[in-house]
């Protein structure tokens, strides 16, 4: 999946500019994601164990975000573990992006669509 580069400016009264990268919600987005038990890896063979050695930036493999205004559309493609509750796993997922977009970025997720692309056998 691929991200845009674009930059969305919002205004703070009498303050300012502030200026949030694509790519920085997607970062967001993937390590929300990650965190919920079940989910072995994002799209991509990106898990929180490497996040550390290949840096941050990678988190954004199979994340969609899409910013109208001050709205995110969000896509995530993710690799469970086999034997989880997908319908409960999603919703979980689901919730900690909608969470951590929001409370960090201000802005409001109007979508969290999730895309199983594979299922990780141990």
């Amino acid at each position: 999946m691929e991200n845009t580069t674009n930059k969305n400016v919002y205004e703070i009264e009498g303050v300012g500019q502030v200026q949030i990268a694509d790519e920085v919600v997607a970062v967001i987005a993937g390590l929300a994601a990650t965190e919920v038990e079940g989910v072995s890896k994002m799209y991509g063979n990106i898990t929180n164990e490497i996040v550390s050695k290949l840096g941050m930036k990678n988190l954004s493999k199979g994340v969609k975000v899409q910013i109208n205004g001050d709205e995110v559309e969000v896509v995530l493609k993710l690799v469970l573990a086999y034997g989880v509750n997908i319908s409960k796993i999603s919703a979980e997922v689901q919730e900690r992006v909608k969470n951590a977009i929001e409370t960090m970025t201000g802005l409001t997720v109007s979508e969290v669509n999730i895309r199983i692309a594979g299922i990780q056998m141990d």
